[in-house]
């Protein structure tokens, strides 16, 4: 489901003529085999610089080319002695972010016309990140694509929108952000919606689909715990409608993630938004595949950032929670909340609902939501994970990333174990890289986020890029 990530090339040759036609022939080549290792994967559209740069005019003229065809992230490419005025020009019209990429080879002064235009840059107060080395080097090639990862998730956020239903729940500081700052740090604009919006939308929805809806999850889900109060099938059949609203205003108004607030409102009057939030942050629905929507509940502006990040990063659903209970005796942290939970989580199959669903149950929603409605729960499949969470101290972000695994009991010791929270609730059982008196005293907030695999590197860059401080606690 993920759009292939835009790289432009620009390679820097010789401003004296015969050197640069000398050289032109391995300049193209180098840049050549950047290109199609990169095409190679699937991931990537590589555009070309057409000519290896060796005057002013050309460095303006290939940038502005590269601009005009929309690249995410430029790489200047350095295989000889250069010109460090080319990319001095080049950066005033290339997309950033910028990777200066070098080769290491003892005859050419790749590397020495790399240093030349990093100093270049440093001088103009120009952000760029540096590489060296040979793209047939895996290791190398795996920072270069990690870079581009990073880069692209940057250059996405720019432009879109975060629709914010509600405003600030339960009393939470780290649930808001500052709208300027988002605008000037991450190109990001803020939409606030009422919640009622989400009731009149989903009144709207035809009541087939509703009906159609209904059927597949009464066939697809593990088990749904009707007990004639706080979960009936009128109640389910609320929620669906819910969910159909949120995507019609999201569809009206272009929002690229969103945040519900719910507690206190929706929870109390209408229904939880917990079908909603889970089948949005889904990789699909009853309706058939579809790109996963950040839901985040409580409205939790940074948390959404935070799973908006990682989800450009990824492609992948991404997990929140709260950071609710430490087990010292299986050392596990219960990562539990009431909303969100993609039902990915309960089975790791991007492609086949079935297999998640089948491990999921509908329980009735707690007493905390008088509204009633279901509450989507399972327990995390197995896998190595990295979580995060960016957050703000004194006004300024920083990020705080946790490598961890999450744990698979039995059945039985994991109703155990969920049962000692809140048994209605998703729970993700994580064994942390570091310990449990270094994570509680350092992680900022209640709300924790994640994805499935070992994305610490591309998290690194993304938070260099925006010169963001990164914290790994490990």
């Amino acid at each position: 489901m993920k759009t292939k990530i835009k790289v432009g090339i620009l390679t820097m040759s010789d401003g004296r003529y015969y050197l640069h036609d000398e050289y032109k022939e391995l300049n193209m080549q180098y840049q050549s085999e950047i290109a199609q290792r990169l095409e190679r994967t699937g991931e990537y559209e590589v555009i070309q610089g057409s000519v290896p740069i060796h005057t002013n005019e050309e460095a303006k003229t290939e940038a502005m080319r590269l601009q005009r065809e929309g690249v995410e992230a430029t790489i200047f490419n350095y295989v000889i002695w250069c010109y460090p005025q080319f990319t001095a020009v080049a950066q005033n019209f290339a997309p950033g972010p910028y990777l200066l990429f070098s080769n290491l080879h003892p005859s050419e002064c790749g590397m020495v016309g790399m240093m030349a235009a990093a100093g270049t840059l440093d001088q103009l107060g120009v952000k760029y990140s540096r590489l060296w080395g040979t793209v047939k080097d895996d290791k190398v090639f795996a920072k270069m694509t990690s870079f581009l990862k990073a880069a692209a998730a940057v250059s996405r956020l720019k432009g879109s929108t975060f629709g914010n239903f509600g405003g600030r729940p339960l009393g939470m500081y780290t649930a808001v952000a500052n709208v300027e700052q988002w605008q000037k740090q991450f190109g990001i604009d803020v939409e606030n919606i009422e919640q009622d919006d989400i009731i009149r939308a989903g009144e709207e929805t035809e009541e087939g689909k509703v009906e159609q809806a209904f059927a597949w999850l009464t066939d697809k889900v593990g088990e749904i715990k009707y007990d004639g109060q706080g979960l009936t099938p009128e109640k389910l059949k609320l929620q669906i409608r819910s969910y159909y609203g949120l995507q019609k205003i999201i569809k009206e108004r272009k929002l690229d993630f969103i945040g519900i607030k719910a507690h206190g409102d929706l929870t109390d009057r209408y229904a939880t938004m917990d079908i909603a939030e889970a089948f949005l942050n889904d990789p699909y629905d009853w309706d058939g595949p579809h790109e996963p929507i950040v839901a985040a509940t409580e409205s939790d502006m940074d948390g959404a950032l935070t799973m908006q990040i990682f989800k450009l990063l990824t492609g992948s659903p991404v997990l929140f929670a709260d950071v609710r209970h430490y087990d010292k005796d299986n050392d596990v942290w219960f990562f539990s909340n009431s909303g969100t939970h993609a039902t990915y989580f309960a089975g790791k199959d991007m492609n086949n609902p079935d297999e998640n669903l089948k491990n999921v149950t509908f329980y009735p929603e707690t007493h905390y939501y008088p509204a009633g409605g279901a509450s989507v729960q399972h327990f995390a499949k197995g896998g190595k994970v990295t979580l995060a969470r960016l957050a703000r101290k004194n006004g300024n972000y920083y990020l705080t990333i946790v490598p961890a695994e999450f744990i698979e009991f039995s059945r039985e010791k994991a109703l155990r174990l969920g049962s000692m929270t809140t048994p209605a609730w998703p729970v993700a059982f994580a064994r942390l890289e570091t310990d449990a008196d270094t994570f509680i005293s350092n992680f900022p907030c209640n709300h924790i986020h994640g994805v499935y695999g070992d994305w610490v590197r591309e998290l690194e860059m993304a938070a260099e890029i925006l010169d963001i401080p990164v914290r790994i606690l490990q």
